[in-house]
């Protein structure tokens, strides 16, 4: 049965990613912070006001619906920010189940500097930006590439982030319709990865990609468009990018794709991966 690590995946686009590849028959491990539905944390997005209101979605009930398709649930709580953490969810997930077919990394900070201008950044949260987008991702592969090199075969994915790799960013700041130099930043690292992997071990049977999903109608985009009296508009379904991370997953069509970037919204609207959204 082949198994996958998802990061991140309590909500979001990680949640609906470890659903389709259960749908697709995966075996799924389940990462994030939040195990249990209600938990309370610090959730802001500035240094400009605190959040400790529960987020919808929590890998208890991911893992569940996990089980409701009749696959396999791991619940591996994780925080990314963490190296020692990362390390001890990493060697569970060993211990467990030896090794993975598909490592997802998908998980991301969330605290204050993700939506603020230059000078109101905390220096200090450059650093778990970093952890978390690239020192995490790059702890785990170290971990769980062997196992795929051992057998020939795996598939390692990131979500990344046009706010990464466009040198055309949106003509507004953080918090007005741009993204945080923070932000930035982490997702330009964590970009970098699937490029160095996919040069050193597509020959061996790796296969790589970075998945750019655009603006998606996650739950925690919608409670912050709330905050400012609207509905979301615009923005795709996560399923969409869901359907996308399984089919990179599966499909046989996908080797002319390894090692290179996929626009998520076009790709699953080309190929209809999600015929609910048009």
């Amino acid at each position: 049965m082949a198994k996958a690590l998802v990061t991140g995946s309590s909500r979001g686009i990680g949640k609906v990613t470890a659903l389709a590849l259960a749908a697709a028959g995966f075996d799924v491990a389940v990462s994030g912070r939040t195990v249990n539905p209600g938990e309370t944390r610090e959730n802001t997005l500035t240094v400009h006001k605190s959040d400790r209101r529960p987020l919808p979605g929590s890998l208890t009930e991911t893992a569940d619906e996990i089980r409701s398709l009749g696959q396999e649930a791991l619940l591996l709580p994780m925080d990314l920010t963490d190296r020692a953490d990362v390390e001890r969810a990493g060697q569970e997930l060993l211990d467990t189940w030896g090794a993975v077919d598909l490592l997802v990394h998908n998980g991301r900070y969330i605290g204050p500097g993700l939506m603020d201008t230059f000078f109101d950044i905390p220096v200090d949260a450059y650093s778990l930006f970093f952890e978390a987008h690239f020192i995490a991702p790059v702890i785990l592969t170290r971990m769980l590439l062997p196992g795929m090199l051992e057998r020939g075969s795996g598939t390692i994915i990131t979500t990344s982030s046009g706010a990464g790799i466009t040198d055309q960013p949106p003509p507004a700041p953080a918090g007005q319709g741009g993204w945080s130099l923070a932000y930035a930043m982490a997702k330009a690292s964590g970009h970098r990865l699937v490029h160095t992997l996919h040069v050193e071990f597509a020959s061996q049977g790796i296969f790589c990609f970075n998945v750019d999903p655009g603006y998606v109608a996650t739950e925690r985009n919608k409670i912050t468009v709330a905050d400012y009296g609207r509905e979301i508009t615009g923005a795709a379904p996560p399923e969409a990018i869901g359907a996308v991370m399984a089919w990179l997953a599966t499909s046989p069509d996908r080797s002319v794709l390894a090692g290179t970037t996929i626009d998520g919204q076009a790709f699953a609207l080309e190929r209809n991966l999600y015929p609910a959204w048009d």
